[in-house]
């Protein structure tokens, strides 16, 4: 499916290239021939006036046909104003064909230019009055055919087609080197996307499969010695699998940007203390240590409930990796113009190996893949998109003298 598309955006862009080309070599011959016409009218204009200058000098030879100039011709204009027989002109392209011109040219005493239909085509005739003291005494013009401009632009035409052809190839080649690297991304996302439905999969299956089974024991023989305990076994396994449920809606509302996430100004340090007053007596049962440190109050902009979500994610999952008699440690700050929260713990830390993946969703470290070790996989990565929706983010570490550690900022507005 990637490859046809890949393969369709190519050719898109081929197809935009060729259209453009196209447009662009209509527009390029369009105005070479009107440039070249101009130039030929300039021309014949210009030879005509010097054929004049000749004629009143006397210098008739001016008029033989010389290659690569336009034919000529001229014809005196008699006392009655009629016109003689032409002279000095091939009689197969020029034969002052153009008479009516002649006629108006000495009527009006104005040269002019006009198209005529010669003996090999289209004839463009430029016609100039010879004026002696006052009185029209010649009429002389000077032509060319149209097809000499036309081989001109011809020659352009051809000049550019193979060029066009070598710009499609050239352009077909780097749009599929484009559109691959542009499908790189699509591709590396279906990738985690698959994966990602593959996880979900599995993570729903296991319990559902573990309930089926029980419940088929249960049927069988609803009095067996253990059937409260496969009751409850069976209930911590639809919880779980609720809690799976209801992480894998969050991730598809923030996803799709449908989560709500408020902005508004709030104190981190109050949700700091809230939310770790939630944790103490979960400390005091495992005999672990829970420790608050913050001074006065810490303005931050953002949203007061995902906020604590994330915190109480992260302290969930310091509880679980932190060892008996350990401590876990929650301390904000406000610093550079943010608000940071940062909780560390004393438990095994986390693989340098592993830091890179530790947000990725369904990924647990070795030490917690166990059913026991809890959780499934996608708190953490929960937790960062909550941050970085609100504009801030979330980091992980390890402290100095070993545990985790991960630190929420925030944007950090005064009160």
């Amino acid at each position: 499916m990637l490859d046809s598309i890949r393969r369709r955006l190519t050719l898109g862009y081929v197809g935009i290239l060729a259209l453009i080309l196209t447009v662009f070599g209509v527009l390029m011959v369009f105005l070479f021939r009107e440039q070249a016409y101009a130039q030929q009218d300039e021309l014949l204009l210009q030879e005509a006036k010097s054929k004049a200058e000749s004629l009143l000098a006397g210098r008739e030879k001016a008029f033989i046909p010389r290659p690569g100039r336009p034919y000529a011709a001229w014809a005196e204009v008699e006392a009655d104003g009629r016109l003689s027989r032409p002279s000095s002109a091939p009689a197969a392209v020029l034969d002052l064909l153009a008479e009516k011109q002649a006629r108006q040219a000495v009527r009006d005493r104005e040269s002019s230019l006009a198209t005529v239909d010669g003996h090999e085509g289209d004839l463009r005739v430029a016609t100039f009055p010879v004026v002696r003291e006052g009185k029209v005494v010649a009429v002389i013009q000077t032509g060319q055919l149209r097809q000499e401009v036309q081989g001109n632009v011809n020659r352009l035409i051809l000049v550019l087609l193979p060029v066009g052809l070598v710009a499609l190839v050239l352009a077909g080649v780097g749009g599929l080197f484009m559109s691959r690297r542009a499908m790189r991304p699509v591709r590396e996302s279906f990738e985690r996307q698959r994966t990602f439905v593959a996880d979900a999969s599995h993570e729903l299956k296991s319990p559902l499969s573990l309930v089926k089974i029980n419940a088929e024991v249960l049927l069988r023989d609803p009095y067996v010695p253990d059937a409260r305990e496969i009751l409850e076994y069976q209930l911590s396994e639809i919880d779980r699998m609720n809690a799976l449920l209801t992480d894998l809606l969050t991730l598809a509302r923030l996803d799709a940007g449908k989560l709500a996430v408020g902005q508004e100004l709030f104190d981190l340090a109050n949700v700091i203390a809230e939310t770790a007053e939630r944790f103490s007596g979960r400390a005091f049962a495992e005999g672990k240590k829970l420790e608050v440190r913050y001074s006065g109050k810490i303005p931050a902009w953002g949203d007061k409930g995902r906020t604590g979500q994330i915190l109480a994610e992260l302290l969930d999952n310091a509880f679980r990796f932190t060892p008996p008699g350990g401590l876990i440690t929650v301390e904000g700050r406000a610093r550079e113009g943010r608000a940071e929260a940062t909780i560390t713990d004393t438990g095994p830390g986390i693989p340098a190996e592993q830091l890179s993946r530790i947000f990725d969703r369904f990924y647990r470290v070795e030490a917690a893949r166990t059913r026991e070790g809890g959780g499934t996989g996608l708190g953490l990565a929960i937790a960062r998109d909550l941050a970085r929706a609100q504009g801030g983010d979330l980091t992980a570490g390890n402290a100095p003298d070993g545990g985790a550690s991960f630190t929420l900022t925030l944007p950090a507005k005064s009160f």
